[in-house]
């Protein structure tokens, strides 16, 4: 069976950045199940997995439009640290802003605190390696609320 549309597929996934780092991997872990074309993975590694089966094992380059993004500018901005409610803050901590946005500290300079609301992988090309461990068809409820159910995913 293929991956298209309303398929449920699982995949064993290595993320390097173009130096070879890992970034991410499901190593070691389940495999990620995911209802194909609802979006609920970036846009670039949808498009590689449309019509893989299971047992494909191929290489896929996502470039930034289609994976976070490139950098946006106006993302990063300057709060006074009173922003913090008195919490100790260091560069590399993630906070979740009132609107939901996750922010991360850039930079920390006497009352000063830069944060940026860029995913961390905006404008990086993301060089997966990935594995179809395996395709079914997705129930009804799974179409209906747009994402796996059972095992691998959500359980309502």
């Amino acid at each position: 069976m293929q991956i298209t549309k309303h398929k449920v597929a699982a995949i064993h996934y290595t993320l390097r950045d173009n130096s070879g780092k890992i970034l991410d991997s499901s190593a070691g872990r389940e495999p990620l199940y995911y209802l194909h074309g609802e979006g609920n993975l970036i846009p670039g590694m949808e498009e590689g997995l449309e019509g893989k089966e299971p047992g494909d094992h191929f290489q896929l380059n996502v470039s930034p439009e289609k994976g976070y993004g490139e950098r946006d500018p106006e993302q990063i901005q300057e709060v006074p640290m009173s922003a913090f409610g008195g919490q100790k803050v260091e560069v590399g901590m993630q906070f979740h802003a009132n609107h939901g946005q996750v922010v991360t500290v850039t930079s920390v300079a006497g009352d000063a605190v830069t944060i940026d609301a860029n995913h961390p992988l905006a404008g990086q090309e993301l060089n997966f390696d990935v594995e179809v461990v395996e395709v079914r068809d997705a129930t009804a409820d799974e179409v209906a609320h747009g994402h796996v159910h059972g095992p691998g995913g959500a359980n309502h």
